[in-house]
């Protein structure tokens, strides 16, 4: 391209930060400084490239990246900015780009910084660099120390309520329920409790026309404008509705640090939660803990998609292997009738040791839930016959459950413990084999590459089996609960999903 013909950007850049300093570094001003200079040293053909409120530790800036395939097709003679950190606050990146604007031919100028890249090098330039990005760094560090000094003290950090809540009018830092919104969780989590799975709920939701909640907050004036290619504001989609099943926000919990970011990395990063701060009944709750529990229990035992014949049984998630203690799944036979049966989900016809269940333990539902109606309809009989009696059966029983329970878990904690010992000394065997030469390279790794991923999978069935046990420890049943929704079905004619999901645990 002819060398007249070439424009002569202008790259304007200013971020929140940035703003904090006053006029100086506003839009405006640089757009002055830098036409003030073209003009009076001549560059002509300019063109304005501007990035307002977008951080320089960011290079997907629109602007900049227009700038850039400008110069990636020549048609870019120089680049003018007000300074290099306008540019951008990473060295390394910065560094780079300066490195591509050389091999084109394309002018670098930043005025307050004397730099001029066809003037020769300027050896303070990649200190300049590094000044830039470490002032991002140290402003990124400043404002973390206000928001975890913020989300410490209980205090919500999260600029927008989850859907379900809003802000207190009298207080920005309180949260009040959304009655409008907080019906619509509830049937959620009541649904969760009939069998439906998230694709369900949202299907259902949609064919009801009830708003999704970026439509809903964006009516009240909270969370992002509301945006949708083909304008369907009533489109659930399942991963929304699977992410309120799992927020403790709904018992009336504050839970903060559930994300982190990077100073160069503005996009938000879900932690474990072993890294969440909650504080515990800070807001007016919309889910009680039981109802919680319950849909929590559901969702990790149910398989994600229902049988093959597009049903949820009312036992799916209730239903476990009297040996193996995995959860048993439902099948159906082919044979007209389909005729739903629950097999261990551990059971295989070509079983390895200790890897599968030895027998299928198959069950016809039907049979299951007469089972479940006959003792419900005598627990209730017993209850309402004789109450004293009744709770101190139900507390002997509970007890001894828990006990073998707590036994269980503690045999199976210990197999797998000593099983981590054994394979701790089999990795230190065959490391002195190996460095003695008495255990081939090729080998050696492929037995400690078995050895080392059997010992990180045992050691999350560790962690797993202590977190249960210390469950069952502080766990306390309340039977008075029990005796009250006992009252409650007391004269039921059939069991439903949710009366089983209130009553039964497994």
């Amino acid at each position: 391209m002819n060398q007249k013909a070439r424009i002569t950007a202008l790259y304007e850049r200013l971020s929140r930060d940035d703003d904090l300093q006053g006029e100086s570094n506003s839009i405006q001003n640089q757009k002055r400084i830098l036409i003030e200079y073209a003009e009076h040293n001549g560059y002509k053909n300019v063109m304005h490239f501007t990035d307002d409120g977008v951080s320089g530790t960011r290079f997907d800036r629109p602007s900049f990246m227009a700038m850039m395939n400008l110069v990636n097709e020549g048609k870019v003679c120089a680049i003018i900015v007000k300074d290099m950190s306008r540019l951008g606050r990473d060295y390394l990146k910065v560094g780079q780009i300066m490195e591509l604007l050389r091999q084109r031919e394309v002018q670098l100028i930043a005025i307050n910084d004397n730099v001029d890249s066809f003037s020769g090098d300027d050896d303070f330039t990649p200190f300049r660099n590094i000044m830039n990005e470490w002032y991002a760094r140290d402003t990124s560090k400043k404002i973390k120390s206000v928001f975890q000094a913020k989300g410490k003290s209980g205090k919500h950090i999260s600029s927008c309520p989850p859907y379900g809540y809003k802000k207190s009018p009298d207080d920005k830092n309180s949260w009040i329920i959304d009655e409008e919104a907080a019906e619509v969780v509830r049937r959620i989590f009541n649904l969760v409790l009939q069998g439906k799975g998230a694709y369900q709920i949202a299907r259902i939701l949609e064919s009801d026309k009830v708003e999704i909640p970026a439509v809903h907050l964006a009516k009240i004036g909270m969370g992002l404008n509301w945006r949708s290619k083909d304008g369907n504001k009533y489109r659930w989609s399942s991963s929304t509705i699977a992410s309120m099943l799992k927020k403790r926000e709904y018992l009336g919990h504050t839970v903060n640090f559930k994300t982190r970011k990077h100073f160069k990395d503005k996009k938000s990063h879900y932690v474990s939660e072993d890294n969440w701060t909650v504080f515990e009944n800070t807001q007016p709750p919309i889910i009680d803990q039981e109802t919680f529990d319950n849909v929590q229990r559901l969702r990790g035992a149910i398989r994600r998609y229902p049988d093959g014949w597009g049903k949820v049984h009312p036992l799916s998630g209730l239903m476990f292997c009297s040996d193996c203690g995995s959860v048993m799944y439902v099948h159906r036979n082919n044979n007209g009738k389909r005729e739903p049966y629950f097999v261990c989900s551990k059971y295989s016809g070509v079983r390895k040791k200790e890897e599968y269940c030895k027998d299928a333990h198959r069950i016809k539902g039907e049979n299951v839930t007469i089972l479940i109606t006959e003792m419900l309809k005598a627990i209730t009989d017993f209850a309402e016959s004789d109450k004293e009696k009744f709770l101190s059966a139900i507390s002997d029983t509970q007890e001894t459950q828990r006990s073998e329970d707590i036994k269980s878990i503690q045999k199976k904690l210990s197999a797998v413990t000593e099983r981590i010992e054994e394979l701790e000394k089999l990795i230190c065997r065959i490391y002195e084999d190996y460095i003695l030469e008495k255990l081939p390279d090729d080998r050696y790794k492929m037995l400690d590459s078995r050895y080392s991923e059997e010992q990180t999978e045992l050691n999350k069935q560790k962690d797993d089996l202590e977190s249960k046990l210390n469950t069952y420890k502080s766990k306390s049943k309340d039977i008075n609960k029990f005796l009250a929704l006992i009252e409650k079905y007391q004269n039921f004619d059939t069991l439903t999903p949710i009366m089983l999901n209130e009553l039964i645990e497994k």
